[in-house]
Formats: structure tokens, sequence, C-alpha cells
């Protein structure tokens, strides 16, 4: 059997509270307070929570990176 893209079932879901949305992107962050510089945890966000979980991560000085996650990982809209 060959890999491909994931069951809609699996396809990543937003990190916000409530929200069922397919994710779109990863924001990576940690606590300088109880993690090594290097180690990083995600939270996944859809477009209309992109802002609002990054904003909640920026304003305790945990965000480190955005970045759209991958295609492979998204919904086609099909």
């Amino acid at each position: 059997m060959t890999e491909s893209s994931p069951a809609p079932t699996d396809l990543p879901v937003c990190s916000a509270r409530g929200c069922r949305a397919p994710a779109a992107w990863s924001l990576r962050w940690n606590n300088p307070r109880l993690h090594d510089p290097e180690r990083r945890k995600t939270w996944l966000a859809c477009a209309e929570h992109r802002s609002t979980l990054g904003d909640f991560l920026t304003a305790r000085s945990f965000l480190r990176e955005v970045e759209p996650l991958p295609a492979s990982l998204r919904s086609t809209g099909e």
C-alpha cells in the first residue's frame, strides 16, 4: 500500500478552545522558565485564530516562530 494524504478526519485542527477548523499555521513556542532554549512546543491555528493565539504567546514572550503548516497536512478543499 502506498502512502497518501491524510484522511479528512486525520487532518490537524486548530488549537483554539472549541475550534474544530482545519489548521493552516504552526505556532512554535517555548516557556524560557521551563524549557531549554532550543525546545519548541507547537500550537496549530486556523486562519481565524492565528493572530489571537500568536498574541497570547507574544504577550508572554513565548512565541518563537510562525510557519505555514505543510500542504501535505492541510485540507485540499476537495
